[in-house]
């Protein structure tokens, strides 16, 4: 008897998919995912079919500093969540995994609980590829979960530096732990993520950290009176919050709410998600313009030559670059 897995037509995959089929749900990540010849055009097909399908959740962002405790909050956050009667999808994109090669999320055992409630679904990142291949595919897997049914999608920054850019493009609201340490709070802060962070949120808040994690939050707090809020007519909330205790779990959350009526209220909300549309086609063609340069052979062929020529400073990079251009256009 074999053992092979039987091949789903695009309809299986769709009429899976909006029934919330677990199975056909993960194979079809897994084709998303996928580099084989003919993946890419089938889970396209799948991908046209569940659109009108899909929209309907909120987006939400988490990243943190290292040791800020971001699977557990999502965990905690997620649990409250279902409680409510929400259905929660989590995802995780993470540039790292391209060099390490190794999985994240630990295989979910960083959030064990939540993986195995039937109204969460958790996915790692793709374990290969560049961050441009990672956040395509992790949009594509926001689509599948919207189809199915889940209304609250949370997607964990784990590596570091762009990653944080590649989320925000790609949510609706954006969320920043933070940790009390021991010195100045703000030594370590990264103006650029702040700036883009909906809110900030100073975890392990409890027992005898909690009256750091409030000084902390004072000083996040007027460190961020003086930036640019990220979204236009919403100021950026600064608070504290336990996983240990679910001290201001729900909290977090009311303020997500809050921050949807009021983008929703002035336009914003949808502003944002047309504009991360149009910048997502634009970001796919660059990917593939740039995949099809380094491919090139012709490319290829005058590559090495011209940047030894640069190097050895027989060439100005500007006409190496022009060059390659001139090679791939030919």
């Amino acid at each position: 008897m074999s053992s092979k897995r039987k091949q789903l037509a695009i309809q299986d995959y769709v009429d899976g998919i909006k029934a919330n089929d677990r199975t056909i749900l993960a194979r079809a990540i897994t084709l998303i995912e996928s580099h084989a010849n003919g993946h890419l055009e089938e889970a396209q097909k799948v991908l046209t079919e569940i659109l009108p399908f899909a929209g309907e959740s909120i987006r939400v962002g988490i990243t943190g500093v290292p040791g800020a405790g971001k699977s557990t909050l999502i965990e905690t956050l997620g649990l409250h969540l279902i409680e409510k009667g929400h259905r929660v999808a989590v995802l995780a994109v993470d540039p790292s995994s391209s060099v390490t090669g190794g999985s994240i999320l630990g295989d979910k055992t960083r959030m064990e609980k939540l993986a195995q409630n039937e109204n969460s679904f958790i996915r790692p990142s793709p374990s290969s590829g560049a961050l441009g291949g990672v956040a395509r595919k992790t949009r594509e897997t926001i689509l599948l979960f919207e189809a199915a049914g889940y209304d609250i999608i949370l997607v964990e920054t784990i590596g570091v530096g762009q990653s944080e850019i590649t989320v925000r493009s790609m949510v609706d609201c954006f969320i920043l732990l933070q940790i009390a340490g021991g010195g100045d709070e703000l030594q370590g802060l990264k103006r650029g993520v702040v700036e883009i962070a909906d809110m900030i949120y100073i975890t392990k808040a409890d027992g005898d950290n909690l009256q750091r994690a409030e000084a902390a939050k004072k000083d996040f707090a007027a460190a961020v009176h003086y930036l640019t809020s990220a979204t236009e007519g919403w100021r950026t909330v600064v608070a504290t919050c336990s996983s240990l205790t679910g001290a201001g779990i729900d909290s977090v959350w009311k303020n997500v709410e809050d921050f949807q009526r009021a983008a929703q209220k002035n336009g914003i909300f949808s502003t944002r998600r047309n504009q991360q549309a149009k910048d997502w086609v634009h970001s796919i063609v660059s990917e593939y313009l740039g995949d099809s340069f380094r491919k090139n052979p012709k490319v290829l062929r005058v590559l090495e030559k011209l940047e030894a020529d640069v190097v050895e400073g027989k060439l100005p990079a500007t006409s190496a670059a022009r060059k390659l251009i001139e090679a791939f256009e030919s």
